[in-house]
């Protein structure tokens, strides 16, 4: 999200605020993901193959328009994810840089200074070389590392719901249930409808990416179930666990005076401070660095899987070298390239507070059209493939696709609107401007690249011989 010019120090303040406008949103959004993942899942376990998104588009794009889909979504796909990691780390670094406000240190934390910028970018170069860094390790460490994210991340949740609750009751008390459920702040200047609607932003923004499992499906054992499933209950679980999440931190936030006069760059340290203490505040914020960073790597064995399916199949420039693999079969050349652009794209941070934050505002967008282009590839031009998954949802298939895609598309409206009104040079949202350039490279690289250099035959060749042989 964009800095508001008369609150550019708590964009993510503004993001919570957003909650209360999204209580019913956040719920709409979880029925449709569902149906979402329910689609993807469906297609992934026709398809369980390395590249995972970008594969499914090109199949659904049929023999007319696959090769097109697929260039553009491996365009869009691939920067999303490692738009992803950048931010990932350049919130670890707010996460800890917000320390300097609550100790009180005489040292800046206005985005507008570039010594604070400076420190920023240097923090979040060192995180991403230390998350990045796991992704060089030996591929059976994998298996620990998903262990390790998945238990400090629960860890994190068990002790916001039962840690924060106990000190927001023993330091300024509790929202009142009409706070929580029914009021509203209308903090875009937008009309009541269009407020509503945007605050569907939030949601887009969090309950995405479930399709991760897809990407690392050729290193998974039963991959057309496992696979599948893993996108499936990838999707549930974020929304079970979330919703109470902001349920709870909606009772726990201080009066809106309070919360406007925080100003670290990660304002939730601040409330931590408020509610846990010194001593308390600095272990649950070591938590949320510590799962930040191997969410981080997680980030990373998806988007580097990806990137090496993508370039496998000549799709980016040096895709020769990027898609060559290590003794060990690692894609050793897609870590390192998914590394530099990363590390490139936190360069961006000393530019202006608006640069690196409207290349992450443009981050869901890929992903979000990449669902919708699939579902309409399979509404409208491959209704009878992908009919003989072993995870199949049979006659809801159909429904459920065009459900995908109407859904999606209207996100992508709410990505693409205004964010602040009236718009300004400040408050402008460059999403579309950035998603169009991605849009480009994709159409540059699908003109430029020879068809025969392209997705060779023998893997949708597979695919269509064994649904030729079953039929």
């Amino acid at each position: 999200m964009l800095p508001s010019p008369r609150r550019s120090r708590i964009t993510d303040l503004e993001r919570s605020v957003l909650w209360d406008t999204s209580r019913s949103s956040y719920v709409i959004t979880c029925v449709f993901v569902f149906i979402t993942a329910a689609v993807l899942a469906e297609v992934c376990s026709a398809l369980p193959a390395a590249g995972s998104i970008y594969f499914w588009a090109a199949e659904s794009g049929g023999h007319r328009y696959g090769r097109l889909f697929g260039f553009i979504v491996a365009w869009w796909s691939t920067t999303a994810w490692t738009t992803f990691v950048a931010s990932n780390c350049q919130a670890a670094a707010n996460f800890l840089l917000s320390e300097i406000t609550v100790f009180g240190l005489n040292f800046p934390t206005d985005p507008t200074d570039i010594r604070f910028r400076a420190v920023q970018w240097i923090v979040s170069e060192g995180i991403l070389f230390l998350a990045i860094g796991m992704n060089y390790m030996d591929p059976k460490t994998y298996r620990t590392i998903f262990r390790v994210a998945v238990g400090i991340i629960l860890l994190d949740f068990v002790l916001n719901i039962v840690w924060l609750p106990i000190a927001v009751s023993r330091s300024y008390g509790f929202q009142d249930a009409k706070y929580v459920f029914t009021q509203t702040f209308n903090e875009t200047g937008a009309p009541p409808v269009w407020n509503w609607m945007l605050s569907f932003y939030v949601t887009a923004g969090i309950l995405v990416g479930f399709e991760a499992s897809g990407h690392i499906s050729e290193e998974t054992q039963n991959a057309s179930v496992v696979a599948a499933r893993g996108i499936w209950w990838s999707a549930v679980a974020s929304a079970l666990i979330g919703f109470p999440l902001v349920i709870l931190f909606l009772f726990c936030l201080p009066n809106l005076d309070t919360l406007y006069s925080l100003g670290a760059p990660q304002p939730f340290v601040e409330i931590y401070a408020l509610t846990l203490g010194q001593g308390g505040h600095v272990f649950m914020n070591v938590i949320c660095i510590i799962g930040l960073i191997f969410n981080t790597t997680v980030a990373g064995v998806a988007s580097s899987r990806l990137i090496w399916a993508v370039a496998r199949d000549g799709v980016l420039p040096f895709s020769g070298w990027i898609s060559q693999v290590s003794a060990k079969k690692e894609p050793r050349n897609a870590i390192i390239v998914m590394h530099v652009v990363a590390s490139l794209l936190l360069c961006t941070i000393l530019a202006s507070p608006v640069a690196f934050t409207s290349l992450v505002s443009a981050a869901g967008v890929p992903t979000i059209t990449a669902y919708a282009l699939i579902a309409f590839g399979r509404f409208f031009l491959t209704p009878r493939k992908f009919q003989h998954s072993p995870w199949s949802l049979g006659k809801w298939s159909r429904p459920f696709t065009f459900i995908a895609l109407v859904w999606n598309l209207y996100l992508a409206a709410v990505l693409f609107s205004p964010l602040y009104f009236p718009v300004t040079g400040a408050t402008f949202n460059y999403s579309p401007v950035i998603f169009a350039a991605i849009t480009l490279f994709g159409l540059l690289t699908y003109w430029l690249t020879p068809e025969e250099q392209w997705l060779p035959a023998a893997r949708l060749g597979k695919v269509h011989q064994l649904e030729a042989e079953y039929e």
